[in-house]
């Protein structure tokens, strides 16, 4: 146990007005530790973690009134437990803070948030695509434009904080949570992320980073599991994207991850919440618990002796509010009365809640004086626009022997829709969607709103076609007896549509989502059998698979013998998904997505990440072969694209813009949208660095024949690592540059790139699979001395231009 009254002074007491100032000096010790905690109302028994019921303070049958004599800092989640009615719910909002103002002493109302990765989580509110497929959509102004209206729903309903975006890095796919993260890459979790902060900023919502920091690294993918990452690690994968949406998006709240990093709990890391989030970026927001972290340091990091220690080791560290609810700060209240621990620390989280109170307009006199809303539609035409571009935009092309697309003379007259997710909702949704975090304790409840599965939108996009379904075997489980008949309504159908994949759920509620770990990365349940028997009939198969981590599918895509004639991956696409996939089955919109993170080859392999450095590729030192199936940022076209005619910088100073520009054609017959992708190395570096690395992309939208320049500026601050002595870095030397289709696609002599690029071994086959890719030659670009250190103020983000 740690001695809190040892701790030093707090550091990086915040700047606040004179109305905050003068608040914090009128409250009693019970009010100041009431305003940086929350209250979980109305839970309807609905426990959505394991340990809820372990870890919430117990209301004693205590009303509202009486819980919040105090104060209270947040409510948590007050349309987002259960299904309530918007607008009533609204109703009991707005008197709920009115009466905080009347009958508290100091008036204060409190802050609400919600969830809102795919969506608000909330009764009869869009539901938009995982974020697994907005890093496979490369498309980070659309999830700009995603996240300001989602903003927009939670403002309308009096919500000022949102628990997303999540900027975890994928290292191992067996994790849980993969579904919620958006890539492997770096660079692209952090655009891609911080456009979503700034769109629900935007709104008048604060956004919250999820989970500082490390939590994807935990060991063999298990959800709180320790992290080993060395300090390397951490600086060069894991906090860029958060330093990206703190210093360029602006975010105003930062939460917590459950892990441990070499040992230390994050919720009580002074380092990383103090030392990184304040001193290095200066960061003046929030830092908020993650659901029950300051209880988990007593339960499950033992590393406080009770409630009351866990409170002052993480209000030490630097976290400002509990939640979701009320379980250890309250208790320091005798500690801080006694001096046994500093009222300082309490002031400090106080004074950053207060402001950010302050900033969303709470402290004014007519907060909620206005009426809540008498009608609000959460799932508008905008809303649905939005979720469906985006659906379609994220949809990747695995593989296609010309069965795609389903139209023109040969379009197929009878069609057999067979599949655990062909006619489900569910399996187009994310674990934090309100369906499958909410509703699954609420089996007899709608979801508010009519979600097309893949089968009612196949009957409409093929309304000429003649449709026969079946369900064929369940997500889960070993019960095959579904088959036979999925394999009759194969065999008196023209072209066969299986669809296969995921059921996301909350701790073992679902195939993937939140403490749904894998040990295996093969497909779930008895789905593989059923896609082989319906290849045996002879009829041509598209699989189809919505889910929420990659699997092993290398025995549909390069396997011996008869396979599927397309493989389709789409990565939870949300309530326009069953659309989206019509879309793309009947070519009426071409497939431009591409792969966030690598298509395993094994689970075995795991965690792979593409940016690896030499040791990390197959050798002959080993007669394992982690090389994935399909490369990060591989995706096919109903078109084709060329690139030609690159010229790239020459030499540049350290700290510098490399310019690249490129030309790209649309060489096919149809339109078509192409994620293009900028990809360089190190070649000689004082630190083992990847042997190939995304610099940027830009989707570019061109009509057959089309041909548009794309011209990138490119920071040489995107090749910077951590050097020897933990210093960020820019070094002098060379580099290459080349703008390619995916991340195995180059046109090389280097013996080096050959582990990545085009000719994959598959030791199943002792042959060589290729993998289709269109690459510019590598140019190189000498950076030129002095060595270059980076600093927070340097540049992070490419920027395009296209003529």
């Amino acid at each position: 146990m740690t001695d809190a009254a040892q701790a030093p002074a707090p550091a990086h007491m915040p700047e606040v007005s004179e109305r905050v100032r003068t608040l914090i000096a009128q409250m009693t010790v019970e009010e100041k530790l009431a305003q940086i905690v929350s209250f979980w109302p109305d839970q309807g028994g609905n426990v959505v973690a394991p340990m809820q019921g372990e870890m919430a303070a117990e209301s004693g049958g205590k009303s509202l009134a009486d819980i919040t004599k105090h104060g209270l800092g947040q409510y948590t989640r007050v349309y987002g437990t259960r299904p309530v009615d918007p607008i009533q719910r609204a109703e009991w909002l707005w008197g709920e803070q009115r009466r905080l103002k009347k009958e508290t002493r100091l008036g204060i109302p409190a802050l609400v948030h919600e969830e809102c990765l795919t969506g608000l989580a909330a009764w009869q509110a869009a539901t938009f695509p995982a974020p697994l497929a907005w890093g496979a959509s490369f498309d980070d102004e659309l999830v700009y434009e995603m996240g300001q209206v989602i903003g927009e729903s939670m403002k309308k309903l009096g919500v000022h904080l949102g628990l997303a975006p999540v900027l975890d890095v994928i290292r191992d796919p067996r994790w849980g949570r993969t579904e919620e993260a958006i890539s492997e890459d770096p660079y692209v979790v952090g655009t891609i992320a911080t456009k979503y902060v700034q769109g629900l900023q935007a709104s008048g919502v604060h956004a919250t980073l999820k989970h500082f920091v490390g939590y994807s690294g935990s060991k063999a993918g298990r959800n709180h599991a320790p992290v080993s990452a060395g300090p390397r690690e951490l600086a060069d994968t894991f906090l860029p994207p958060f330093e990206m949406a703190v210093l360029d998006g602006k975010v105003k709240s930062v939460m917590n991850s459950y892990t441990d990093v070499d040992g230390v709990p994050c919720a009580a890391n002074e380092g990383l919440l103090t030392g990184v989030l304040r001193e290095k970026w200066g960061f003046e927001g929030t830092v908020v618990a993650d659901y029950f972290a300051v209880a988990f340091l007593e339960v499950m990091h033992g590393v406080a002796s009770d409630r009351a220690d866990a409170a002052a080791q993480a209000l030490r560290a630097g976290l400002d509010v509990e939640l979701p609810g009320m379980d250890a700060f309250p208790l320091l209240a005798e500690k801080v009365r006694s001096g046994e621990f500093p009222e300082a620390f309490v002031d400090r989280a106080l004074a950053r809640h207060l402001t950010q109170k302050e900033e969303l307009g709470l402290l004014e006199p007519d907060a909620f004086e206005d009426e809540p809303p008498t009608e609000i539609d959460l799932d508008s035409p905008r809303h649905q626009a939005i979720a469906r571009k985006l659906a379609q935009e994220s949809i990747v092309l695995l593989s296609n022997d010309g069965t795609l697309p389903l139209a023109g003379a040969d379009a197929p007259k009878r069609i057999a829709v067979v599949g655990p997710n062909a006619d489900a909702v569910e399996a187009l949704q994310g674990c934090y969607s309100f369906a499958n975090h909410v509703l699954a304790h609420y089996p007899d409840h709608e979801i508010g709103f009519h979600i097309p599965t893949v089968t009612e939108a196949m009957r409409e996009a093929f309304a000429d076609a003649e449709l026969v379904t079946a369900h064929g075997c369940d997500v889960e489980g070993t019960d095959s007896s579904g088959i036979a008949e999925a394999v009759a309504a194969a065999e008196g159908a023209d072209v066969v549509v299986a669809v296969v994949g995921d059921r996301a759920g909350l701790f073992g509620r679902g195939t993937v989502g939140e403490g749904n770990d894998a040990e295996s990365l093969d497909l779930p349940g008895v789905q593989r059998e059923l896609v082989e028997a319906l290849v045996a009939t002879g009829k041509p198969v598209v699989m189809v698979m919505t889910l929420g981590r990659p699997y092993v599918i290398d025995w549909a895509l390069d396997g011996e013998g008869p396979k599927p004639a397309a493989v389709i991956h789409a990565a939870f696409p949300g309530e326009g998904g069953g659309l989206a996939i019509a879309d793309v089955l009947a070519g009426t919109v071409n497939p431009s997505g591409r792969l966030p993170l690598s298509l395993p080859r094994s689970s075995g392999a795991q965690p792979y990440s593409y940016l690896h450095p030499m040791l990390g590729g197959p050798s002959d030192v080993t007669n394992t072969d982690s090389t994935p199936t399909r490369p990060f940022g591989f995706g096919l076209s109903y078109t084709t694209f060329a690139y030609a005619d690159l010229e790239v910088s020459s030499s540049v100073e350290a700290g510098g813009t490399i310019t690249a520009a490129v030309t790209v054609t649309n060489t096919g017959d149809v339109a078509g949208a192409e994620p293009v992708q900028v990809y360089g190395r190190d070649v000689l570096g004082s630190i083992a660095r990847p042997v190939v690395q995304l610099l940027g992309y830009q989707r570019v939208a061109l009509e057959a024949g089309e041909s548009k320049r794309l011209t990138f500026e490119i920071p040489t601050t995107r090749f910077a690592f951590s050097d020897r002595r933990m210093v960020k870095i820019v070094e002098p030397g060379d580099v290459e540059v080349w703008v390619a289709s995916h991340s195995a696609a180059a046109e090389t002599s280097s013996d080096v790139a050959e582990t990545t690029a085009g000719a994959i071994v598959n030791e199943k086959k002792a042959a060589k699979v290729e993998i289709p890719g269109t690459a510019t030659p590598r140019a190189t670009v000498t950076i030129t001395g002095p060595l270059h250190e980076v600093t927070t103020s340097d540049a992070r983000w490419v920027t395009t231009t296209i003529a």
